[in-house]
């Protein structure tokens, strides 16, 4: 098996059991209540106060490295609590796409000034909203 078959069985293996739902508890067993994962609205709301902080000619850089891989991020989309998508632009300036889990996810961001009379770029944002939201 080479070493590209073995990366892929290990991605999939991960995003199984990210997307996996969990066992159903014992008959009579009581737990906690289940807490909702907001790492992910977090990290987004944290990336989206950054760039409403900018300057004009200013814009926020935001790099991901993953599987030997840096990025330039360009958007991130959460299709669920736990699971990001992460489209950039890689050193080759293809653009890339990873699938992540989002508690892995390690973001560097920096802000960085634009040239005279270009636009600055912003990182698209997308959080679906929830099913039983009413806005």
């Amino acid at each position: 098996m080479g070493v590209g078959e073995i990366t892929k069985q290990i991605a999939k293996e991960a995003l199984l059991n990210v997307t996996r739902d969990p066992a159903p508890p014992a008959a009579g067993a009581v737990g906690p209540a289940p807490v909702a994962d907001v790492t992910g609205a977090a990290m987004l709301a944290q990336i989206a106060a950054m760039q409403k902080a900018l300057k004009e000619d200013e814009e926020l850089v935001v790099h991901l490295s993953a599987a030997g891989e840096k990025l330039r991020v360009v958007e991130i989309f959460l299709p669920s609590p736990a699971v990001a998508v992460v489209s950039g632009v890689d050193a080759n300036r293809v653009l890339t796409r990873v699938v992540t889990a989002v508690a892995a996810m390690q973001l560097v961001c920096r802000t960085a000034k634009v040239a005279a009379g270009a636009k600055p770029a912003r990182i698209g944002l997308i959080n679906p909203k929830s099913k039983d939201s009413n806005s």
